[in-house]
């Protein structure tokens, strides 16, 4: 900005200020818009692939065992600072619905072993199932970020999809009106 009048100094930083206002009211209407409504109409959804992940405590969890059911898969990470937030209220979530038809699955995305994520686990107490995927896995790539959060009908298609921390009231919202549907 040197060799510009203090008017077009005062100016170029108004344009920057609006620019970057006006990016940032895009950014939360846009990410904020898949935190609530937003669910993919029943003859829209896609089939959730057929995932078979290894588990925290030495068993497997295959997605096929739970049509039937509202499945919510979770991808998290023990550094993840909104994880840290959001498992509480996963937990109470998987507690109150568990005999009503829901299922819950954590995903650790971590990869530097399975020590960090016995300790999250451990910390919060977390008590539904903790899958780790395969070593080199493409699983992280399709995501836009942690935590990942995804809803699954009882007939194993893909309803809803959240990036970023989920308020409970909005997945507790969603939760119910998918065990309402047939």
């Amino acid at each position: 900005m040197r060799g510009l009048s203090m008017s077009m100094r005062s100016r170029a930083v108004n344009i920057l200020f609006a620019a970057l206002g006006a990016g940032l009211l895009a950014f939360v209407l846009l990410h904020g818009a898949g935190q609530t409504g937003g669910m993919t109409p029943i003859n829209l959804r896609r089939p959730m692939p057929p995932l078979v992940l290894p588990t925290l405590d030495g068993g497997t969890w295959r997605m096929e065992k739970h049509r039937g059911e509202v499945v919510m898969v979770n991808y998290w990470a023990s550094w993840c600072a909104p994880c840290w937030d959001e498992t509480p209220m996963l937990i109470r979530l998987g507690r109150e619905y568990e005999g009503r038809g829901l299922s819950v699955v954590g995903v650790a995305m971590d990869e530097s072993g399975t020590e960090k994520v016995r300790s999250f686990v451990e910390r919060f107490g977390v008590d539904y199932p903790v899958a780790l995927p395969q070593e080199m896995s493409q699983m992280a790539y399709g995501m836009d970020g942690l935590p990942t959060t995804i809803l699954v009908d009882r007939k194993g298609r893909v309803a809803k999809s959240y990036s970023g921390a989920v308020r409970e009231k909005d997945l507790k919202a969603d939760v119910e009106a998918l065990l309402k549907e047939p």
